[in-house]
C-alpha cells in the first residue's frame, strides 16, 4: 500500500515547541485520515529546528465504499417529519425509501444510502491544508502580505503519496502562494542547495547527506555520546542534564561537540551556581571531576556548524560570555558574605538580609501583606508542626526564621533558580545547625511529581509550613484555583502537603492545621463562617480546603494506579482529614472488593441500597433508621441477619479504632452469606406493613454496618 511523506519547511521553530508540534501534526492527519475511511498501518513524526516532518506508511490507495442506513419516522407520520427525513437522506420521494416493520413500535422509513469511496490522494489534498492553516501553535506570526499564520514564516511544503515499488506523485494542493512539491532544502550552511526526494527513506538519506539529522532523539545521542567522550578523554565526568540535553538537540539539525574552558577561580563561586550560570545563558554542559566530584573549570557546548578551525572560534566566543557571567557571580558570591553597611549591627549574613527583607516591607502578595510578615507566620507554624514530625521546635522555627532571607542576596537577585540553596550555603558559613541549614534548602520542595521528598524532621516542619501558608492564605483571600487557571501553583503546593505527610508516613489531622495556619488581620473574601469536620467546627476555609487535598489525593493515587471512587467511599464518611489513615483504609478497601467475598457484599449492599432509596421516597428520609425489633423477627434468614449485623458492627468499630482496616473489611466479608440467604429467601416488601418497616430497617443497619469502613453508595463498578 501507499506510503504519505509530508515535510513543512520553515524559519527556525522553537525548541520547547518542536515535541508537541511533531505530536500534533502526527494526530491531526492521522485522525483525518481515518474519519475518511482510510485505516493506515503506522506513523511516525520528526521535528528539527527548521522542519516538521510525518512519515504514514501503508495508506490504502481509496476508502472502502460505504452502505448506510437511515432510520425514518414512522409510516403515517406527519408530512414535516417526512419533509424533514427525506432532506437529510437526500431522497426525492418515499418511494426511494424502504418500510420496516416493527411489531412493537409498528412500521418506519429506512433510507439505504450508498456513500462511495474517494481516492487518498484526494482526502490528502483536502486535508494536509487544512491541518496547515489550523495548526495548533501556541504563539503564531503573519508575515508578508498573506493571511496564514505560522510560529515561524513557512517557507516550503513537501507532500508525496505512493507505494514502495513506484515513482510517488506529488500531492497538489497550494497554502497562501505555496505549492506542494518533492523537494527541500538541507542544513542552512553546510548544504542550502535544495533537492528532491521520493518517499521516507529516500528522503532521510539525503537529509544526512545535506547534513541534517532528522530524528531528535537521535540528535540526542549523538550530543551524549560525544559530550561523554570528550570528557573521558580529559579525566572528568559529563554533569547529565535531560533538560537542557532535550533543548540543545532541539537547536542544532547537525550537532557538533566543542569543549571550552575558564577560569580556576571562578570555582570559588558554588558550583550549583556556576551549573545555573553556564546552562541559563550559553546553553552548555559543565563537567566534574571524579576524583573530588566538584566541577571543573571547562564546558561543552553544541555547535550547529563544522568549522574550518575546529570550532576554536566558537569556543572562544561562548568562552567569553561564559567568562564575564561568570565574573558576575563570583562578584556576587563575595559581595554577599560582606556586611550590610545599614544592617551590620543585625547578626550574621543572613539575618542581616532578614532585616533588610522587613525594612524595606517587600510585598508578598496585595492582601497578604508583606514578605516579613510571612516570615512571622511561617516561624509560628513551623513551631507548631515541629513536634508533629518529630522536629526540634527551636531549630524548625530558627529555620523558618531565615527561609526566605536569601531572597536579599545579589547571587539569588541574579540567579533566582538557587533560592534555597545559597540561604543554605550562607546558613552553614555562619554557623547554624546543620538541621536548619538544611532545611532552609529544602523548604521548597517538592517542586514537582518527580522532585524528592525532605525527610528530615526539620525540613518538613518549614516545608509544610511554607505551603500550608500559602494554601490558606489565598483561601482565606478567595484566590482559589478556577479550571486550568492556577497562577500561585496552589495545586503544586497541595500535592507538595501530600507527599510531605505519605512520604513520611506522619499521622497529622490536617484541617485544624489549616486552622491554625489562618492569617490574622486579613480582609476575608467572606464573612468567617464556621463548618463542621469531624468533631469539630473549624473556619469554612480550612474545610474547604481540605476538600481540595482530597481531590488532588484522588488524582495522585489514581496516577498510582488506585481507584478514585474508593478515595471517594472514605472521604465521604466525614472527618477524613489524617491523610495515612485515608490511605490505608482505601488499600484495605482495594484488597476487600477484589476477593470474591468482597464483590459479592457490594452486589447485596447495592441491592439493599436501592430498596432503601425506593422506600424511603415513599416513608421519608431516614424512616428506617430505628433499631431492628428482634420481637418482629420470623424467618431464620432474618434473625440470622441481625445476629450478624450485631455482631459485625461492634468487631468493625472496633478494629476501626485500633487502625487494623484488613481486619474490619474480614469483619464485612463475614456477612456474605447471611445476606446472600435473606435476599434468597425473605420478601422485604412484606404485606404486614410490621413485617415489612422491621425488615427495611433491617437493611438499614446493613447500610449503617458498612458505613464503618466506607461509604459503598460511592464506589461504582
Amino acid at each position: 500500500m501507499p506510503d504519505l511523506l509530508i515535510e513543512l519547511f520553515s524559519e527556525e521553530i522553537p525548541a520547547r515547541m518542536q515535541r508537541k508540534a511533531a505530536d500534533d501534526l502526527k494526530k491531526l492527519i492521522t485522525d483525518g485520515l481515518v474519519d475518511a475511511g482510510l485505516l493506515y498501518e503506522g506513523a511516525k513524526a520528526y521535528a528539527t529546528p527548521r522542519r516538521l516532518a510525518l512519515n504514514v506508511v501503508g495508506v490504502p490507495a481509496r476508502s472502502p465504499d460505504l452502505k448506510e442506513e437511515k432510520k425514518g419516522p414512522r409510516v403515517g407520520a406527519p408530512p414535516a417529519a417526512i419533509d424533514g427525513f427525506l432532506k437529510g437522506a437526500g431522497l426525492a420521494s418515499l418511494d426511494e425509501a424502504q418500510i420496516i416493520a416493527d411489531p412493537k413500535k409498528g412500521d418506519y422509513y429506512v433510507a439505504l444510502l450508498a456513500k462511495p469511496g474517494r481516492d487518498a490522494i484526494d482526502v490528502i489534498a483536502e486535508l494536509v491544508p487544512k491541518v496547515i492553516r489550523t495548526f495548533p501553535w501556541p504563539k503564531q506570526m503573519r508575515w508578508g502580505s498573506g493571511r496564514l499564520t505560522w510560529v515561524r514564516p513557512l517557507q516550503s511544503i513537501l507532500c508525496t503519496f505512493g507505494p514502495e515499488t513506484e515513482e510517488p506523485t506529488v500531492v497538489a494542493f497550494d497554502v497562501d502562494g505555496i505549492a506542494a512539491g518533492n523537494s527541500t532544502e538541507g542544513h542552512r550552511f553546510l548544504a542550502p542547495a535544495r533537492f528532491e526526494v521520493k518517499r521516507f527513506d529516500d528522503y532521510v538519506a539525503k537529509l544526512e547527506k545535506a547534513r541534517v539529522v532528522l530524528d531528535a532523539d537521535r540528535r540526542k545521542e549523538i550530543i551524549l555520546h560525544d559530550a561523554r567522550t570528550l570528557a573521558f578523554a580529559q579525566g572528568l565526568e559529563l554533569v547529565e542534564d535531560e533538560g537542557l540535553l532535550e533543548e540543545v538537540a532541539g537547536l542544532v539539525e547537525w550537532p557538533v561537540v566543542l569543549m571550552g574552558t575558564f577560569e580556576e577561580r571562578f570555582l570559588e563561586v558554588p558550583g550549583e551556581v556556576v551549573r545555573a550560570t553556564i546552562r541559563a545563558n550559553q546553553k552548555c554542559f559543565v563537567l566534574r571531576d571524579p576524583r573530588t566530584g566538584r566541577l571543573a573549570n571547562k564546558f561543552l557546548l553544541t555547535s550547529n556548524l563544522v568549522a574550518t578551525d575546529g570550532g576554536a572560534k566558537i569556543v572562544d566566543g561562548n568562552g567569553r560570555v561564559i567568562r564575564a557571567r561568570l565574573s558576575d557571580a563570583l562578584y556576587f558570591w563575595q559581595t554577599d558574605q560582606r556586611p550590610l553597611p545599614d544592617y551590620e549591627d543585625k547578626g550574621t549574613i543572613l539575618d542581616q538580609r532578614l532585616a533588610k527583607l522587613r525594612a524595606l516591607n517587600i510585598v508578598f502578595h496585595e492582601k497578604l501583606g508583606t514578605q516579613g510578615a510571612r516570615v512571622d507566620r511561617l516561624v509560628a507554624l513551623a513551631r507548631h508542626i515541629a513536634p508533629l514530625v518529630g522536629a526540634d521546635p527551636g531549630h524548625a522555627a530558627r529555620a523558618a526564621e531565615l527561609a526566605k532571607a536569601d531572597l536579599m542576596t545579589e547571587v539569588v537577585g541574579e540567579f533566582p533558580e538557587v533560592q534555597g540553596l545559597m540561604g543554605r550555603r550562607y546558613a552553614e558559613i555562619q554557623g547554624e545547625s546543620p538541621d536548619v541549614a538544611q532545611a532552609i534548602e529544602e523548604h521548597y520542595k517538592p517542586l514537582g511529581p518527580t522532585d524528592s521528598v525532605p525527610s528530615h524532621p526539620v525540613s518538613v516542619a518549614v516545608a509544610l509550613a511554607d505551603k500550608i501558608d500559602v494554601l490558606m492564605g489565598f483561601w482565606v483571600i478567595g484566590e482559589k484555583p478556577t479550571g486550568s487557571k492556577d497562577p500561585y501553583a496552589l495545586r503544586r503546593a497541595a500535592l507538595g502537603v501530600i507527599r510531605l505527610v505519605l512520604d513520611n508516613g506522619h499521622r497529622i489531622t490536617l484541617v485544624p492545621l489549616f486552622q491554625q495556619a489562618e492569617p490574622e488581620g486579613v480582609k476575608r473574601a467572606q464573612p468567617r463562617l464556621p463548618a463542621a469536620f469531624g468533631s469539630g467546627t473549624f473556619a469554612a476555609e480550612a474545610v474547604s480546603l481540605m476538600d481540595f487535598i482530597a481531590d488532588r489525593l484522588k488524582v495522585q493515587l489514581r496516577d498510582q494506579g488506585a481507584r478514585h471512587d474508593l478515595v471517594d467511599a472514605v472521604f465521604a464518611l466525614g472527618g477524613q482529614d489524617d491523610l495515612v489513615l485515608v490511605v490505608r483504609r482505601v488499600d484495605a478497601l482495594a484488597s476487600f472488593l477484589d476477593s470474591e467475598d468482597g464483590k459479592n457484599l457490594l452486589a447485596g449492599f447495592r441491592r439493599a441500597a436501592n430498596i432503601l432509596k425506593a422506600e424511603e421516597k415513599k416513608d421519608g428520609d431516614g424512616a428506617f433508621e430505628a433499631p431492628v425489633d428482634a420481637h418482629v423477627l420470623v424467618a431464620d434468614e432474618e434473625k440470622t441477619l441481625a445476629h450478624v449485623l450485631d455482631a459485625a458492627q461492634s468487631h468493625a468499630e472496633r478494629h476501626v479504632l485500633e487502625e487494623d482496616f484488613a481486619a474490619a473489611m474480614r469483619t464485612l466479608a463475614e456477612l456474605r452469606p447471611a445476606v446472600d440467604a435473606f435476599f434468597d429467601k425473605v420478601l422485604v416488601n412484606a404485606d404486614d406493613p410490621a413485617l415489612r418497616l422491621n425488615r427495611l430497617r433491617l437493611l438499614a443497619q446493613l447500610r449503617r454496618v458498612t458505613r464503618t469502613v466506607a461509604d459503598f453508595s460511592k464506589i461504582g463498578g
